[in-house]
């Protein structure tokens, strides 16, 4: 790919001696619906996790849009940028996690607005529109004045997007998000995804819900132990895997 939108160059990280990224390298074009497959412990969250800087890579590279995410170059040598440079690039990476991560202090409404008029600056009365807006795209429009308690699990999930959305970021991350969810409650949170992989924003989603990455992605990223065992479109990688680890997984998930 000549100029991706993301680009995961060599990605290596570890914790103590385990090393739970290994070299890990794919393009993302704009607008692309990426997602991650693999077992638990395959590297994924922490893949999502080293591309929107709450953790840092050992070695290797992120970039977005053609700067690097975390890091600047300097001598010809890789260092860690300043804090207000990697604070501004977060902003560009909206990430929805497994568990949600709402204030549980706060509206729904002001969960939403909040870091868009501390972060991105935006009037409280604009932010506070935005808000409302976004509420009724996830179909939550008449839970603005609602506390985190008082929600469903795929309830507070949806916020959580709404959240992110408000940031209006150029990639979104979606960690496992609904691994947290009652099975009734899990069809809710995938119909809002589904709704965005067809608007044009870039989505890279772990999930485990393996029918929904056919449905939905461009490109389905097989990891095993911290390696890319295989990716490419979802009709290959999930339909008639190469790779034999790849066949044994989805052997063991997929209905016969």
């Amino acid at each position: 790919m000549m100029n991706p939108h993301l680009r995961i160059n060599k990605l290596t990280k570890r914790f103590a001696e385990t090393v739970v990224l290994s070299d890990f390298t794919l393009d993302v074009g704009r607008g692309e619906v990426v997602s991650l497959i693999g077992p638990s412990g395959s590297g994924k969250s922490t893949l999502l996790r080293c591309i929107s800087q709450i953790e840092h890579a050992d070695s290797g590279f992120v970039m977005l849009d053609g700067e690097l995410l975390g890091l600047t170059m300097s001598n010809g040598r890789l260092k860690a940028a300043g804090r207000e440079k990697v604070r501004n690039q977060r902003a560009e990476v909206g990430m929805v996690f497994q568990n949600f991560e709402l204030f549980p202090h706060m509206t729904v409404l002001q969960n939403i607005i909040e870091a868009p008029v501390h972060v991105r600056k935006i009037s409280l009365f604009s932010a506070q529109e935005q808000a409302r807006n976004l509420l009724d795209r996830v179909g939550l429009e008449n839970k603005e004045h609602s506390y985190p308690a008082e929600l469903s699990g795929g309830q507070k999930q949806r916020v959580a997007i709404a959240r992110a959305l408000a940031m209006q970021p150029k990639v979104i991350l979606f960690d496992e998000p609904t691994s947290a969810l009652d099975p009734e409650l899990v069809g809710e949170v995938l119909s809002v995804i589904k709704g965005l992989s067809n608007s044009g924003i870039t989505l890279v989603v772990a999930t485990h819900e393996i029918s929904f990455a056919r449905e939905i992605s461009d490109t389905v990223a097989f990891l095993d132990g911290g390696i890319l065992i295989e990716h490419g479109p979802p009709e290959i990688v999930i339909n008639n895997p190469s790779n034999p680890r790849t066949q044994e997984f989805l052997s063991r998930i997929l209905p016969i």
